[in-house]
């Protein structure tokens, strides 16, 4: 495969595949380029993070020149959270976003992490130990398409670079729509298509052979950096987000596009 053909972003058809809940015909979903049986998805996903976990926040850090902290800080921010709120950060991993959340809350608030993978929820929580926040923050493991809390529970929910590994993509953000009150807000921060033709040459370039190259180097897991840029790319533009999420029923909803598209935040009210 040549560089060219290796680093193209999905056509619209097949992004359009990855938002649908349940395409015609869909017994296969997409996990990075590969396709692969709907129902094993969950477990590719599992076995993917266990392989990770121990490294994910190093080489997030290493892999983002640390911006991704800025982003995170910034999208919490944008949810103006109150003391007293309780959030649930869906595929929550290892707590940078609800540790955030936390201090924004205050004692009387309360942030769930709700992640599919135990050793991730498990590699972030020496972050919070002895800490004055430990106490609010709470960990569930579960799967996203199936929030096991009731309706109208939550002020805010919010997803960072978790729900493009989520089967049913749709199922998931309706899921964190049922456990929001009336007027609560959802954030989602995930990846996206950097819109100047020159930075996004350079910026595949990076993510196709710079990052699986120092994965299999620093965390000897090459196949794990590679399925990391396949993912961003089949991940929906903004547009098409924003789109889904006022067909589930959201309102109010925006989104700021972070360091030439980079990153996205969306937002929506219920």
């Amino acid at each position: 495969m040549g560089i060219g053909k290796k680093m193209e972003w999905l056509e619209e058809k097949g992004r359009q595949t990855q938002i649908n809940d349940r395409p015609k015909g869909a017994d296969e979903t997409y996990f990075g380029y590969e396709r692969i049986n709907t129902m094993d998805k969950n477990d590719r996903v599992i076995q993917h993070f266990n392989s990770v976990a121990h490294h994910y926040d190093f080489m997030n850090t290493l892999l983002s020149f640390g911006i991704h902290y800025a982003w995170k800080r910034l999208a919490v921010r944008m949810l103006n959270l109150s003391p007293g709120d309780r959030i649930l950060d869906v595929c929550g991993g290892t707590g940078d976003l609800a540790i955030l959340a936390a201090r924004a809350v205050g004692p009387a608030g309360r942030v769930v992490i709700y992640d599919i993978n135990r050793a991730m929820i498990q590699a972030g929580m020496h972050k919070v130990i002895d800490t004055e926040i430990e106490n609010r923050l709470g960990y569930i493991q579960g799967n996203a398409e199936s929030i096991s809390f009731p309706e109208r529970h939550f002020d805010s929910a919010m997803v960072g670079f978790g729900i493009r590994n989520v089967t049913r993509m749709q199922k998931g953000f309706e899921e964190m729509y049922r456990v929001l009150k009336p007027g609560g807000k959802m954030m989602c921060l995930e990846f996206s298509k950097p819109t100047w033709p020159v930075f996004r040459w350079l910026y595949d370039f990076y993510s196709f052979y710079i990052m699986p190259f120092l994965g299999q180097l620093i965390a000897g897991n090459r196949k794990a950096y590679t399925h990391l840029p396949e993912s961003i790319r089949m991940f929906p533009l903004p547009d098409e987000l924003a789109e889904l999420l006022k067909k589930i029923g959201f309102s109010q909803v925006t989104y700021r596009s972070l360091t030439n598209g980079i990153a996205v935040i969306h937002l929506a009210v219920k």
